[in-house]
């Protein structure tokens, strides 16, 4: 099974394939939204679930990268921007349907209401870190800002997903459902504890002491 995957990933067709599969949510929301089949109150819909998927793709694309050294695939890093970028467009389109159909466009209405209520002002917050990372997330990015300069700015991805859980919380803390804020949680904690460990710094401080060689 794992050789099939692996050849599946070496493919041509990887790339594409990921970016249908991630386009998938869109096409059904898109669908609902025009077949009346979104509920009750599909607005509401609407702006939770490209929240949702945003939160989705982001753990995913943080988890690229312990996949690929985990299992040995570094073609698993050829669909890492693809993750990125959909995160990001799922970000954007969660923004979109609060400004439109939540907020008609109101443009002082928004402001005052991401002042107003923290978790808008987390998730706000949230938007306006991602938006550099998915600005520099291709190949001329990398050249013109330097590879370490690069790698320290998408570093901010932990802080934009610290966010993202925060605002998540904080708009489910309303109703006291926090069972999805857990599992988002608890998945973006061991993607972080990983991070820490595997860590340039960690490996230094643990060949100091003895713990590893």
């Amino acid at each position: 099974m794992k050789a099939v995957l692996r050849q599946a990933l070496q493919h041509r067709s990887a790339k594409p394939v990921a970016w249908f599969l991630c386009s998938l949510p869109l096409v059904w929301l898109v669908w609902g939204a025009a077949n009346e089949a979104l509920g009750a109150n599909p607005a509401e819909y609407l702006i939770r679930a490209t929240g949702d998927w945003t939160l989705r793709l982001l753990c995913v694309t943080l988890a690229v990268t312990p996949l690929r050294m985990m299992l040995g695939w570094p073609e698993l890093l050829k669909l890492r921007r693809t993750f990125g970028v959909y995160t990001y467009f799922y970000v954007l389109m969660h923004l979109l349907c609060y400004s439109w159909l939540d907020m008609s466009f109101e443009w002082n209405d928004i402001a005052h209401d991401i002042a107003k209520r923290p978790f808008i002002l987390v998730g706000f917050g949230a938007f306006v870190l991602l938006t550099p990372l998915a600005l520099t997330s291709f190949n001329r990015a990398i050249r013109w800002l330097g590879a370490k300069r690069w790698q320290w700015l998408h570093r901010l991805v932990y802080l934009v997903a610290v966010l993202a859980v925060l605002h998540f919380f904080w708009m489910r803390a309303g109703k006291s459902n926090f069972t999805e804020v857990f599992v988002y949680a608890s998945v973006l904690f061991v993607l972080f504890a990983w991070r820490v460990v595997h860590s340039s710094v960690w490996l230094q401080l643990s060949r100091s002491v003895g713990l590893t060689r």
